[in-house]
């Protein structure tokens, strides 16, 4: 299996340095080269569900690469292992950081500011055959309209900021790791969220802090999506964001995962979507809205010891946004 695992590794980084060279011109034929003709492409709205290389290259990556110039990948976080669930039957590989270069024509109606912009992604591919046959892509397009000076939503909870990578700065597993130490991850990851469901089941068994400690430091790092933000330390955290999602959010249901993968000290997991709820009471400053809607939700984790030290976390907002009205997008084209 070590030798699958590295196999997909070395694809994927084949596939994403590729992609760095490329250009909106070319970026089809590159894709075309590492994926099946018949691969499924995941990613946020508006980009959403595609089908092979050439859907991917339309609705994505040659609109971004016609907006940006001089793209480089920074990628702080990768890892492959197998897919933890559907028996394991699976390799995925993960990579996360951000796509950074200069924001020169818009896109998607964010209009360019001819600086820097740094595109937060994280992306999971999965490797049979020698080619990749499945990938999600999610980026925070809201953190990117964020650096172009248009914040929509001004009363989020937590901090804005451009992300850093681990604070141990060892997240780029591309040799091989010790299995036991990718088992220990994806267990404390599966326990964490059996607290989680324990919470929605009786929320006055533990208190917010007890259920957190459990499983993570207490000077934890939450690096949250635009919206929502940074919140910093178990206490700072239940205030700046588990305390507003858990007042403003009811009638959650879990929709299970696509992927759940761990390999050394880091794990993550995908879903499409993961949860279904209703805004009840409000939520990042909207008003309440009857109509449950789905929340696509991607977690990448650093395990320091026994416990959870850092969550880097991506959520189609976007796609949550609009199935309660809140078109983005389209507030933009009409300005």
């Amino acid at each position: 299996m070590t030798d699958l695992i590295q196999t997909a590794k070395t694809i994927t980084q084949t596939y994403l340095n590729a992609l760095e060279g490329a250009t909106a011109d070319t970026v089809g034929a590159v894709l075309e080269q590492h994926m099946a003709t018949d691969a499924v492409w995941r990613g946020v709205h508006p980009f959403n569900e595609q089908s092979g290389p050439q859907g991917a290259a339309r609705v994505f990556w040659q609109p971004f690469l016609s907006a940006f110039s001089a793209v480089q990948r920074r990628e702080d976080i990768f890892f492959a292992a197998e897919n933890g669930i559907n028996d394991r039957s699976s390799i995925w590989t993960c990579s996360m950081g951000h796509l950074m270069g200069l924001f020169d024509a818009p896109f998607i109606n964010i209009p360019p500011t001819r600086k820097i912009a740094m595109l937060r992604y994280a992306e999971f591919n999965r490797i049979k055959d020698g080619q990749i046959v499945e990938t999600a892509l999610f980026c925070d397009l809201l953190h990117l309209m964020t650096q172009a000076g248009l914040r929509r939503f001004p009363q989020q909870t937590a901090a804005h900021l451009v992300q850093p990578g681990p604070r141990t700065n060892d997240g780029r597993l591309l040799g091989p790791q010790d299995p036991e130490g990718g088992e220990k991850t994806l267990a404390l990851i599966n326990r964490m969220i059996g607290a989680i469901d324990a919470a929605n089941a009786d929320p006055r068994a533990l208190t917010p802090h007890e259920e957190l400690q459990r499983d993570w430091h207490e000077d934890m790092i939450w690096w949250g999506p635009e919206g929502i933000g940074a919140a910093y330390t178990i206490e700072r955290y239940i205030e700046q964001h588990q305390g507003p999602f858990r007042r403003g959010l009811k009638d959650r249901v879990f929709n299970g995962h696509l992927c759940r993968m761990a390999e050394g000290n880091y794990g993550a997991f995908f879903g499409w979507p993961n949860l279904t709820l209703t805004n009840h009471n409000g939520f990042m400053g909207l008003p309440p809205c009857d109509t449950p809607v789905d929340m696509r939700v991607v977690d990448v984790y650093r395990r320091a010891g026994d416990k959870l030290a850092e969550n880097w976390v991506f959520i189609d907002m976007l796609y949550f946004l609009k199935m309660q009205g809140v078109d983005v997008l389209a507030e933009l084209a009409a300005k």
